[in-house]
């Protein structure tokens, strides 16, 4: 079992975006829409990440997993890093959600009606994605 097939089986969400590719929803926390995506290497590697900020330590205890569960056996990794993990393409499908969550508080808020514990709480948490996508981005 590949490092991908194994961490997808493990989080539930999953959406494949592109070939090696895909989103699904944290399981660090109790995530509606997929904020987190994994992309998988040539030679078999698996990178993760949050744009919530979550780390990719804390996403694999919540399901079972270790570091040395993102690597293939005996994989002989011989390209360098690479800059860009993640397709823009993935950020903005994440980054698009969490707008529509802005968007939905700010016409409550326009219109005179108070936002409620949960809507603020959800506003936050948006809010913590939509700076965590810019943080991963580069900005």
């Amino acid at each position: 079992m590949t490092p991908a097939e194994k961490f997808l089986s493990l989080v539930d969400g999953v959406k494949q975006t592109g070939a090696g590719r895909w989103i699904f929803r944290v399981p660090t926390r109790k995530d509606k829409r997929p904020s987190g995506s994994a992309r998988e290497l040539d030679d078999g590697r698996l990178l993760i990440h949050d744009f919530a900020g979550d780390s990719v330590a804390d996403i694999l205890a919540a399901v079972g997993l270790e570091m040395t569960d993102l690597f293939p056996e005996r994989a002989e990794i011989r390209k360098p890093g690479e800059r860009r993990p993640f397709a823009a393409s993935d950020a903005l499908r994440c980054v698009a959600f969490e707008c529509l969550v802005v968007a939905a508080s700010a016409s409550s808020l326009a219109s005179g009606q108070p936002l409620g514990s949960v809507d603020r709480e959800r506003l936050l948490v948006a809010a913590e994605r939509i700076r965590g996508a810019a943080n991963g981005a580069g900005l």
